[in-house]
């Protein structure tokens, strides 16, 4: 069984990006019922909408609709909750406009959401880096943690079902998104499947730490304005490799990480709250 689904893509200046997402989305296997596609421009001043409505005809082609909601002001935020409020369908996936999704990801995702329980699903993260710099070597580093290793990470790509999206109101203007979605949901609701999305590392040293220092500031802002969602924040896990044998194993990457993460906890009073990675 499977479930109508609406795919859910904001996008602020995506131009070069917002190509192979919808020619790898436009790509998957069928999911044996409907799909729309929504891409929420938000604040472009480059041709991310035109080229996003340019889709339309492929996707008329497989039965899909694809339409695009033009926005003037940026902001994930508003774009979110413009394009869930347009959607048509329960079962909604929320997909980046830099994430290239593999054939089978939608279906599988559409599959697992079948529930009348509320259900959260994601894919399996392939993290990618254009070329072999400082970014390379952190991000070797950096795919070991728990966070990624047990759970469903979904940041990039998530998706849930009618029931589970009746468990919050409109998208509260916070940075972590997908965090908030998360923590909406039990480990126990939280749902992985095998299929594989690219998402693309923050590439050079200044623009990992300003990322990763806003990723940082998300959650904490999640934790203080929403503390009964942290009880569904994932345990420790048994198997989980310690940090200091994973340093052992790989010193330079574990000093790539380190440096960042100290990085990160030095004050930028000004930096701006939605910095991003290019």
């Amino acid at each position: 069984m499977t479930v109508d689904l609406s795919v859910l893509i904001p996008a602020h200046n995506e131009v070069g990006y917002i190509e192979p997402c919808l020619e790898a989305l436009l790509s998957s296997e069928d999911t044996g019922a409907a799909v729309e596609v929504i891409v929420m421009a938000n604040g472009c001043t480059d041709a991310t909408a035109e080229i996003a409505r340019g889709y339309a005809g492929r996707a008329e082609t497989r039965g899909w609709a694809l339409r695009v909601i033009d926005l003037p002001e940026g902001g994930k935020i508003g774009a979110l909750n413009a394009g869930d409020t347009a959607a048509t369908y329960g079962a909604k996936a929320f997909i980046d406009a830099d994430v290239v999704v593999s054939p089978p990801l939608l279906a599988q995702l559409a599959q697992v959401l079948d529930s009348d329980a509320p259900r959260y699903a994601s894919g399996i993260p392939n993290v990618t880096v254009s070329d072999g710099g400082f970014s390379a070597v952190y991000t070797r580093f950096w795919v070991g943690i728990p966070f990624l290793t047990h759970g469903v990470p979904g940041f990039g790509v998530f998706a849930v079902n009618a029931a589970g999206r009746q468990r919050w109101g409109a998208f509260p203007d916070i940075i972590s998104d997908d965090t908030f979605v998360r923590l909406q949901f039990r480990p126990g609701e939280r749902h992985s499947v095998p299929a594989r999305y690219d998402w693309p590392m923050i590439e050079g040293f200044g623009p990992l730490v300003r990322v990763r220092r806003r990723q940082d500031i998300g959650v904490a802002e999640v934790k203080a304005l929403f503390p009964a969602l942290w009880a569904n924040h994932d345990a420790p896990a048994p198997d989980q490799v310690p940090l200091w044998r994973r340093a052992l194993r790989d010193p330079l990457g574990f000093a790539a990480f380190a440096v960042v993460a100290l990085a990160v906890r030095l004050p930028r009073p000004g930096e701006e709250r939605w910095a991003r990675g290019r």
